[in-house]
């Protein structure tokens, strides 16, 4: 890449950010953590007892062993705690201690508590992965939660919740925001409420206060979180979730005060994620989403009932445009769809976006047939790149070029911008039609118009360019349980697992290529993707259920 470019490149990935992200990430440069005092006089807790619901999989298997994304590993030594052979992600999951809230987490006692006290022995301050910003907050929220569960009178584990927190405090993450920030004072106020203590006081006053900025920011006014990706969503919510638990737990005043208006921002965030599932009740696959990594939609509407949140049962009408976030629902007696006219997400801050402006999800029945392609790792490798563009997502692809520049792990420079034209519903028809302006940056000036039609049996999709291009691609990327039959060059029969038919036929060659979906963190399923070349000013693709 020429110098030129990757000058303009950095320039359009960093115009956006807030000038206090660039500030933390100097200072934070500059004077990074390195040591911590341990001379913090007694610890003491309180005495109330956490209890929640335990949803995520178990990662401690026994001994030593351990297994995150999918990925086995032990941890034998000290060394283990940051093994460089192991990626940078599944070293954070093993810091984060997510196993002593696990399913049936009482079962583990003796194992979780000897990798707690190895932790503390092996892990000295200000060293390693686990004394990183975001996973000290999840760690410290584990821990809290455990301690009075389990019975124990540990001095020790004490102190060094003490020590985390105050190494935490020392390095908030202003330099990302997001969900990080997020994750750090929900941390504090966590250690607010269980230390005791002039400083757990100030732990509290700096959490709420964090909380108080981020939540009206963060969660929109139609209820979706901001980073706009539905697997983000729903780690946030549980994260509101376990904040509400926290305060009917404990009873502190501090949190009584707020809590009326943490559950309205709840219950708005709960109807979201109703729009945002699929029938078969898991996240759609838009921006950095896939399952396992946080709750279920189901266990997140469970949790809420049990805090007593007021869930929105009605059917859902036939469309639902949730107008802040940017994406829309359509729901038919025998198909769904999921369309995204949405930003990549805020500005300042887009390091979990996809180029997938005016993609689309669509089920028939329970059934998946058009997925984007999920997220299967982070990082910043090539297939971390192939996943973030705009071909592994059912939209169209101009000149070989992105909607929106992706780069590196989680960056993006010039990105697109979506503008909903038109949603309609009338008599059974629902019409959509959206544009976005993310290949302007390219010669030809480039405009993407994509309209969608939806009634009881198809799904017609017109896609328009405006402006002076050589080739687009429009991208089907089909569920891995979907067979595909070539009728004639441009009609194709699919065939789904529950022996449902669907047609697509368009006014362009259709073309069946080799895929990959991925549904998990370490999950690659092979699948088929349709794409149709074009160089004329639109393609039109039908898809009907027979």
């Amino acid at each position: 890449m020429q110098l030129y470019t990757k000058f303009q490149r950095l320039y359009h990935t960093v115009r956006p950010l807030r000038f206090e992200q660039i500030v933390y990430r100097i200072y934070y440069k500059l004077f990074p953590l390195r040591s911590i005092s341990s001379d913090l006089g007694p610890c003491r807790s309180a005495d109330w007892v956490w209890y929640g619901p335990e949803v995520i999989q178990p990662s401690f298997l026994g001994g030593n062993r351990v297994c995150f994304l999918n990925l086995s590993g032990q941890v034998n030594s000290a060394q283990d705690w940051n093994n460089p052979a192991f990626e940078k992600l599944w070293l954070y999951n093993l810091h984060y201690f997510d196993d002593l809230n696990a399913q049936n987490s009482m079962h583990r006692t003796s194992t979780q508590l000897a990798l707690v006290e190895r932790w503390i022995s092996e892990n000295p301050a200000a060293i390693g992965n686990g004394w990183e910003p975001y996973p000290l907050s999840l760690r410290l929220v584990n821990w809290i939660k455990w301690y009075n569960r389990v019975q124990l009178n540990k001095p020790e584990i004490l102190c060094s919740i003490d020590i985390q927190a105050k190494a935490l405090s020392k390095q908030l993450e202003y330099h990302i925001l997001g969900n990080h920030l997020f994750a750090n004072a929900k941390a504090l106020v966590f250690v607010g409420c269980f230390l005791q203590g002039a400083a757990a006081d100030k732990y509290l006053v700096a959490g709420l206060k964090i909380l108080e900025r981020e939540i009206p920011e963060q969660f929109l006014a139609d209820g979706g979180h901001f980073e706009l990706t539905p697997m983000y969503h729903c780690i946030l919510l549980w994260d509101l979730l376990d904040l509400i638990n926290l305060a009917s737990i404990t009873k502190k005043q501090a949190l009584a005060v707020v809590l009326p208006f943490w559950r309205r921002v709840a219950e708005k965030a709960l109807y979201w994620l109703r729009v945002m599932q699929h029938p078969d009740g898991e996240v759609s696959f838009f921006n950095d989403s896939t399952m396992g990594i946080a709750a279920s939609p189901a266990q997140l509407f469970d949790y809420a009932a049990s805090l007593k949140l007021e869930l929105d049962t009605h059917p859902l009408p036939e469309l639902v445009t949730l107008p802040v976030s940017g994406y829309s629902r359509v729901s038919m007696l025998n198909h769904t769809l999921l369309f995204d006219h949405a930003a990549v997400g805020p500005d300042y801050l887009p390091g979990h976006a996809h180029a997938d402006t005016l993609s689309l999800e669509w089920s028939v029945g329970l059934e998946r047939v058009l997925v984007n392609s999920g997220t299967s790792v982070y990082g910043v490798s090539q297939e971390r790149l192939r996943q973030r563009k705009t071909a592994a997502h059912n939209t169209v692809e101009v000149d070989n070029s992105d909607s929106s520049e992706v780069w590196s792990g989680f960056r993006v420079a010039r990105r697109a911008y979506a503008k909903l034209l038109k949603a309609d519903s009338e008599n059974g028809n629902v019409m959509l039609s959206a544009s976005h302006d993310g290949y302007k940056r390219l010669k030809g000036k480039v405009i993407h118009l994509r309209e969608v039609n939806v009634n009881r049996k198809t799904l017609a999709i017109v896609d328009k360019l405006q402006g002076k291009y050589t080739t687009a691609i429009v991208n089907w990327h089909l569920h891995p349980g979907v067979k595909v039959e070539q009728i004639s060059a441009c009609e194709l029969m699919l065939t789904l697992c529950s022996g449902k038919h669907v047609s697509i036929k368009c006014n362009v060659p259709l073309q069946v290529l080799p895929s990959t979906w991925h549904p998990g963190f370490g999950e690659t399923i092979s699948s088929k993707k349709v794409i149709a070349h074009f160089s004329s000013s639109q393609v039109n693709t039908t898809f009907t259920v027979s």
